[in-house]
């Protein structure tokens, strides 16, 4: 049987690979590395179909080394024990051993030490692969031996690319509306954009050109059968965080125990309500943050499968809670401004002044102290010169939030 397309189109080389131009493009960081003759232990935090399989099986190819894969959803210390003995040997007679961890976050503390000898020593060059935060999800004693690379989502341009390449490879093409609903099925993910026109192709074999309602039919008679090692798994979580920010709890505990049922690691599920109770509700109701924090740290403490009850009690709470993505919006302008315009200083009375002599300097002179002052708030300019009117925050009409608004307003008059 044919291995699936995205496989049969895995670049084999460093040059070969379409994105990640930071990280393997010509002046990439890692790219330099390798061709200085400088090789070490890294993990390749991404979200799906970014190429983190590719980039590993790439640099194994560029320093010929032997190139050996496991996934930490289906490999135990055994396996690894022998790949060590192996690599040893491999070592002697002047070879190299890339161990490439999938999925790295899903081995456990015990198994993480494991590796922190062999890592030091040279004997194996540790790749590690994750969709999740390795600064949470790797122990720090490995974490400290490793370089992190993160990587990001393939760019609409890349993906156009991807799906040429696979039109070529079926030897079919897509009409322009058709490659539109592909573009944003793949949402950033090669693998899942070569899968879906693959899928048309073995749907409608004798069609030489797909359109659009055909990629549609394909795509929604693709079978949905939820896999926490795949695709699927992006595809449900997404689900159930759409359904908590639309405010159905109905739908969002249909989806929580989908992800139960299957296995998820309780604690994913916790980290993105986190995030979404500031991304989505924010200050409409700022308990949010606390009940989804509390239900991370209780589903760490109790563990499964009592913490199902943790978890529906947190996706209840949030997905009927007032909504506001405010803050979120907010730290996003900021952050444009601040990475795409000339930044002033930082105001004198505003600055620090440790030493009497920098006062002479202006530094801290004319600072107003806000609980010196009548509400302990007095009108001060905060902001660098020129930017004096900037509004980043603008608070809803929701829940908490209409609170909030209304007293900006009134120690803000001339600014809100």
């Amino acid at each position: 049987m044919n291995a699936p397309l995205a496989d049969r189109l895995r670049p084999k080389k460093l040059d070969e690979i379409l994105g990640q131009e930071k990280l393997v493009g010509p002046h990439g960081v890692l790219r330099k590395a390798l061709e200085a003759g400088n090789i070490f232990s890294f993990i390749l935090w991404g979200p799906p179909g970014s190429g983190k399989t590719t980039i590993a099986r790439a640099v194994a190819e560029s320093i010929k080394a032997n190139f050996i894969e496991f996934s930490a959803v289906t490999s135990g210390i055994a396996e690894v024990r022998k790949t060590i003995e192996a690599a040893k040997k491999l070592n002697d007679m002047g070879t190299r051993t890339i161990l490439f961890i999938d999925e790295i976050h899903r081995f456990n503390k015990a198994q993480q030490d494991a590796f922190l000898p062999h890592v030091e020593n040279g004997t194996i060059i540790l790749i590690g692969a994750t969709t999740e935060n390795p600064f949470f999800e790797v122990i720090n004693p490995l974490l400290s031996r490793l370089k992190v690379f993160k990587l990001e989502p393939l760019t609409p341009e890349v993906l156009s690319r991807l799906l040429v390449k696979g039109e070529t490879s079926l030897d079919i093409s897509v009409d322009e509306k058709g490659k539109e609903l592909l573009l944003a099925y793949a949402a950033g993910d090669g693998r899942r954009i070569l899968g879906a026109i693959e899928a048309a192709h073995l749907i409608y074999p004798n069609e030489k050109k797909l359109s659009e309602a055909q990629i549609l039919d394909s795509l929604e008679k693709h079978v949905v059968v939820y896999d926490k090692t795949g695709d699927y798994h992006y595809d449900t979580i997404s689900a159930f965080i759409k359904s908590v920010r639309g405010s159905d709890p109905d739908a969002a505990l249909h989806w929580l125990a989908r992800m139960i049922a299957a296995g998820e690691d309780p604690k994913f599920i916790a980290r993105r309500l986190i995030i979404l109770a500031s991304e989505d509700i924010g200050n409409a109701d700022p308990m949010g943050l606390v009940v989804a924090a509390a239900a991370l740290q209780g589903v760490d403490f109790v563990g499964m499968p009592e913490g199902r009850i943790i978890l529906a009690q947190a996706t209840t709470y949030l997905a009927s809670a007032p909504k506001s993505n405010k803050s979120y919006l907010g730290i996003e302008q900021a952050l444009s401004d601040v990475e795409n315009e000339n930044l002033p200083p930082v105001p004198l009375h505003l600055r620090n002044a440790p030493v009497p002599g920098m006062k002479e300097f202006g530094m801290h002179v004319g600072y107003k102290y806000a609980h010196n002052f009548p509400g302990h708030f007095v009108e001060e300019n905060y902001l660098p010169q020129g930017w004096e009117n900037k509004i980043y925050y603008v608070p809803s009409e929701e829940g908490k939030e209409s609170e909030i608004k209304a007293r900006l307003k009134k120690l803000w008059p001339n600014r809100r």
